[in-house]
């Protein structure tokens, strides 16, 4: 099993469209359970749902776990994911 720490930098948290581009990338790695817990929780990273049920805000630490195939490859790029800014909602220039 690995384990990684990532400190969400998204401002909007991790809402639908994130949570949508970090399960496609757990989707890459079919062979690994991917999982992420929170202070809200912990959940099985397989559903939209679920990893939006958590609620995860902006600056809050997450902690991603993997277990399987590529196990620490898996657990680095979701981490990271987590970690990234996506420009979700994206600002309009003045």
């Amino acid at each position: 099993m690995t384990e990684l720490q990532a400190v969400v930098e998204n401002e909007a948290g991790i809402h639908c469209r994130p949570s949508s581009e970090i399960l496609l990338k757990c989707n890459e790695f079919s062979n690994c359970c991917i999982s992420v817990s929170t202070e809200n929780g912990d959940v099985e990273l397989n559903s939209i749902l679920s990893l939006i049920s958590l609620g995860i805000a902006y600056g809050e630490t997450v902690t991603v776990k993997t277990d399987g195939e590529n196990e620490e490859l898996a657990c680095r790029t979701i981490a990271d994911l987590f970690a990234y800014h996506f420009d979700f909602p994206l600002k309009e220039n003045n």
